[in-house]
């Protein structure tokens, strides 16, 4: 009998795409034999994992708690191929539970070793729905957010029942203005302003270098392409202006408010702060989008009649 090894699990979770305790279990019972490994695991159908491994999960929800009295916050993704399989009971369960476990973690490696009601780690349980279910499901994204100040608060806003999900974290210059009307509302606002339209960055001084030099040579290439290009002295200006332009469109700070007309979310800041008798001061924001930075693969027909007629 071979002996079990580490390697040799890890070799069986690649082939099979199985949970690790499954293929642990799968090479005793084969008295470590990869090969009969890979059979018993088949015949149990746990390697309907496999069979979904490249598949695309863009379903599924996200999710965001408030814990610590409003002093921390946790964002998770879970995907799923369908929506569909998505309103599974099961699936609606497992995440119940992750988000249950989530708020006593840091990281999503930590998130997935974590365990759950049902004495299993999360990656485990995991692996076990996607062979009961038949779609690929993965814990994709997690964050979180402490408030590093005395007061203030993070708060949450989930949009499209959980296809959007925003953490805002949020200073006050005291408790006492961290629970006015005027600082609940601005908070719960630029959430929802972040949620809408997607900043990229807080404000200027989290915009690489790199970025802002690509994104002035782009301007420069657009003056030179006009058929009645500007002289060149009046370039800096004119760079300069739609350099402006862009932080409007980027960082949160600039942006136009969602909320109140024809201001920016700092000139509504400063008045929320004056509104609540104190200094108010965003610390940062973290956004997900279901399934973002995700595609869907499209089937090459042209490919696929090649290859049953034998041509390709």
């Amino acid at each position: 009998m071979a002996a079990v090894t580490p390697q040799l699990i890890r070799d069986l979770r690649e082939r099979t795409q199985a949970g690790m305790s499954d293929c642990k279990n799968a090479l005793v019972e084969a008295q470590g034999d990869i090969d009969k490994a890979v059979e018993i695991i088949l015949k149990k159908g746990l390697a309907k994992v496999a069979k979904r491994a490249t598949a695309v999960a863009m379903e599924g929800e996200i999710r965001a708690t408030i814990l610590e009295n409003g002093r921390a916050g946790v964002l998770v993704e879970i995907n799923i191929q369908t929506d569909f399989a998505a309103k599974n009971d099961k699936f609606r369960a497992f995440v119940d539970d992750t988000n249950a476990a989530a708020v006593k973690v840091k990281s999503l490696d930590e998130l997935l070793k974590a365990k759950l009601p049902n004495g299993k780690t999360v990656e485990a349980t995991r692996d076990e729905l996607i062979a009961a279910i038949g779609e690929k499901i993965e814990v994709r994204r997690f964050a979180r957010l402490n408030l590093e100040a005395p007061a203030g608060r993070i708060h949450s806003y989930v949009h499209m029942n959980g296809k959007i999900g925003v953490l805002l974290a949020t200073a006050a210059e005291t408790e006492a203005v961290a629970s006015h009307p005027a600082f609940v509302k601005f908070v719960d606002d630029v959430a929802m302003q972040v949620a809408a339209m997607s900043p990229a960055y807080l404000d200027r001084t989290q915009v690489p270098e790199a970025e802002l030099a690509k994104q002035r040579e782009i301007y420069v290439e657009q003056i030179k392409g006009d058929p009645k290009p500007k002289p060149e002295a009046a370039w800096p200006k004119i760079i300069e202006g739609k350099v402006a332009k862009w932080y409007t469109e980027i960082c949160l700070v600039d942006q136009q408010s969602v909320i109140e007309t024809n201001k920016s979310v700092e000139e509504v800041r400063a008045e929320a702060a004056k509104a609540a008798g104190g200094s108010v001061k965003l610390l940062g924001f973290v956004r997900f989008a279901l399934g973002e930075g995700l595609q869907k693969k499209e089937d090459d027909f042209a490919a696929e009649a090649k290859r049953m007629a034998g041509t390709e």
